[in-house]
């Protein structure tokens, strides 16, 4: 229960918007199905927008089968269909986006909407079928230059006080999103750029200032969150941010996400004089060789030297980690575990490497990936990689992981009961054995 509003679709909206044509959002987080194809069954059919990511896949396929049954021209975009032309526009999709959206649908809407669909091949960043059946792509879209151009999102296009409402009940904070600033430039080999490109584009201080002055008037937030990349890529951008907020009296607690080499202690003091109550930090492995591997250009000493700083300064920090990068061995997981330990972030959270199309990462492994679901039933997390360790084994890392990380935190606390130390040991000694026992095992 800590929903946000789809920020990507609202920023269309209101380019669109903006440029006279008429947009509605349908946002499905607090909708049924059922209203939704009510919608599109009633009609009148018009043109439909929708966006996927690699979780969304097999909602995303029905809506378009159940939009182009009721009459609707259909659009997909978002960061999963550029990677799956073909397959999107199987399914339904009458034009794929690939890349930024809004200047490519200013252009693309009343095209579809008039039904002059010759048009599409002037219009960059798409593919689409021509009438024989073949696969158009036109060349890419530029990326927009100057994001301050852009309107804020349409938040008021959709419950928004609902958002807020809804953290406010479960967490006794109401909270709300923003983003300063538009891609990454770094080159982790996992991470997909299919949207941005590897691009760094940042809003004006002033800009987001009046923004975030605006969410606090409408909405009454109790905190935000800035949802960017890498909110502290760029350290001058963020002393000036901060003096702005200073000038006007402004400081909402907020959380944002941060890579471990762009923090130091001016930048972790100005955070804290902000409001920052919690970083994001990426630390993926505990061990540098696999951190080389994924090319992340960060150390674990870094990491360990950010959380130590994050935290001499009442700012707490959370770490996502990641198992299964192709080449991690029992000995990195070791590593793994001795890195958190060390590093005693507030919240930690795992996942098991997965190959997202488009991405380095997929290519090293791409012959060995295999389904284990129809394409448009399942996601990029659903599939084997050959000759990799079985998911069991991920299973008994976390539990290691976890028991380790836990039995440390109540070493440290002088009236622990005995009985809880007894079964987290032997909880270790359980993972351990079943790391020993599955380390053979690979997907068939």
């Amino acid at each position: 229960m800590k929903p946000y509003p789809p920020l990507g679709i609202l920023y269309i909206c209101s380019h669109l918007r903006k440029r006279g044509l008429s947009a509605e959002v349908f946002d499905s987080t607090f909708s049924s199905r059922q209203e939704l194809w009510d919608l599109l069954r009633k009609g009148p059919p018009s043109v439909l927008g929708v966006y996927a990511n690699l979780m969304t896949r097999p909602n995303v396929v029905e809506i378009l089968r159940v939009a182009k049954e009721s009459g609707w021209r259909t659009i997909v975009g978002g960061p999963e269909p550029g990677a799956y032309v073909h397959e999107y526009l199987t399914a339904g999709a009458d034009v794929v986006v690939i890349g930024e959206g809004e200047i490519t649908l200013e252009e693309l809407v009343p095209a579809l909407g008039s039904y002059r669909f010759e048009k599409l091949h002037r219009i960059d960043g798409i593919a689409f079928r021509a009438p024989n059946g073949s696969v158009v792509r036109t060349k890419p879209r530029d990326q927009i230059k100057d994001i301050d151009t852009q309107p804020w999102p349409a938040r008021e296009s959709i419950d928004m006080a609902r958002y807020v409402e809804v953290w406010r009940q479960h967490h006794d904070m109401g909270s709300v999103s923003l983003i300063t600033a538009r891609g990454c430039p770094y080159h982790c080999r996992w991470c997909s750029h299919e949207v941005f490109g590897k691009t760094h584009r940042r809003r004006k201080p002033v800009s987001v200032a009046d923004e975030l002055e605006w969410l606090i008037d409408r909405y009454q937030p109790q905190m935000a969150w800035m949802a960017d990349d890498v909110f502290t890529i760029h350290h001058g951008w963020l002393f000036q941010y901060a003096a702005e907020l200073k000038r006007r009296g402004m400081k909402l607690p907020f959380e944002c996400i941060s890579r471990a080499d762009r923090l130091n202690l001016q930048v972790v003091e100005t955070l804290a004089e902000m409001g920052c109550f919690r970083v994001w930090i990426g630390s993926e492995s505990g061990s540098q060789r696999i951190l080389n591997a994924m090319e992340r250009g960060v150390t674990v000493e870094q990491v360990q030297t950010a959380v130590a700083l994050c935290r001499s300064l009442g700012i707490q920090t959370g770490m996502f980690l990641m198992w299964g990068y192709e080449g991690e061995e029992l000995s990195d997981i070791e590593a793994t575990v001795e890195h958190v330990k060390k590093t005693d972030p507030d919240i930690f959270f795992t996942t098991v490497a997965y190959p997202i199309k488009g991405t380095p990462y997929f290519s090293d492994v791409a012959g060995r990936v295999e389904s284990v679901k129809q394409w448009s039933e399942g996601s990029d997390r659903d599939f084997r990689v050959r000759n990799r360790h079985s998911r069991q084994f991920y299973r008994f890392a976390d539990e290691l992981l976890r028991s380790e990380v836990e039995l440390k935190r109540l070493g440290q606390k002088p009236d622990t009961d005995a009985a809880t130390i007894a079964a987290l040991q032997s909880g270790i000694a359980d993972a351990r054995s079943g790391l020993q026992a599955t380390v053979t095992e690979v997907e068939a």
